[in-house]
């Protein structure tokens, strides 16, 4: 009887250390250079702040220099683009696809980094812009396996598109195109969002958000007939093609055909919508950050943190 409650003891022990050791949850900012990544990771910290939660925030980066951001660990004390071109001779993009492969040869760094936190905490990964690494190299997609089946890590993907694109159908049907390969290539629960929302015209944002699928975007950019004002249903059911002389009556581009079957892939797969973000709108920044959170259901299984305050208030 003593040796079986010790036993029973033990494993009590021992479930007490795997429930303080469960991985927390990770959001994997990415998209192309210049998108906004670092400023949408302090955006997300700060925004985290007023609402009395902590987020911490990792440099995945290895070519990163600065950051506006507090750093809860940064890659470069592991390897840098920079000593990688000195000592190697590699230019910046073989440079970065070099360290990145480093990383995933050496992952009980960033094992151990991440064992620093429990499963009530918040990480936001800001990652690297070069956008072969999302779409047909492999290095990503092996690094969240291991973090998704091996650790246990509940993980997010958060792409980023410039909102500037969408004065431009053919630079925002590019920039989800992207989206979508990153999305199938990572296999992850995966969010998209519109950066830089307050340095376009509301207005315009609006009406290209309103489009429910990229075909119907086409219509309006290539001047297609009148096949965006409540034709949707019509021409699904013909099989989504506009016929000659609907391409002919349009923009008249030799490429017309090629952008409308390109938009019509991105409605077979029915994944690709966005999130606008405003950066001078805490509402804005706080659904970026609640939409997080639902996918990779963080605060689900958390205990409330404020009885402390109910019961100073109490004594009072």
């Amino acid at each position: 009887g003593e040796k079986r409650g010790a036993q029973v003891e033990q494993g009590v022990g021992a479930a007490a250390v795997v429930a303080s050791t469960m991985p927390p949850h990770i959001q994997m900012v990415m998209g192309p250079a210049g998108v906004g990544k670092s400023t949408y990771c302090q955006a997300m910290q700060e925004h985290a702040a007023t609402e009395r939660r902590r987020v911490h925030v990792a440099n995945l980066d290895p070519a990163a220099e600065e950051f506006a951001y507090d750093v809860a660990f940064d890659i470069r004390s592991l390897i840098a683009v920079d000593d990688v071109m000195e000592e190697l001779g590699y230019g910046p993009n073989g440079g970065l696809l070099y360290c990145m492969e480093y990383l995933l040869e050496n992952l009980d760094w960033l094992k151990e980094e991440v064992d620093n936190y429990d499963d009530d905490e918040y990480i936001i990964f800001d990652m690297p812009g070069q956008i072969e690494l999302y779409s047909h190299v492999p290095v990503m997609r092996n690094l969240t396996q291991n973090m998704r089946e091996q650790w246990g890590v509940k993980l997010c993907g958060v792409y980023l598109i410039d909102a500037t694109f969408a004065s431009d159908t053919s630079k925002f049907i590019s920039g989800a195109l992207l989206s979508l390969s990153a999305m199938i290539q990572l296999e992850l629960p995966h969010i998209n969002v519109l950066t830089k929302c307050d340095l376009v015209d509301e207005q315009e944002l609006e009406q290209v958000l309103q489009f429910d699928s990229a075909s119907l975007l086409a219509d309006s950019a290539l001047g297609i007939g009148n096949r965006s004002e409540g034709g949707g249903g019509e021409r699904g059911a013909a099989g989504g093609v506009p016929t000659d002389a609907e391409f002919a009556a349009g923009s008249g581009s030799r490429l017309s055909r090629l952008t409308y079957a390109i938009c019509s892939l991105l409605d077979d797969f029915t994944m690709v919508t966005f999130l606008p973000l405003n950066l001078k709108d805490e509402e804005s920044v706080g659904l970026v950050l609640h939409t997080a959170d639902h996918i990779i259901q963080y605060g689900e299984d958390l205990e409330p943190k404020d009885a402390d305050y109910g019961a100073a208030e109490g004594d009072g």
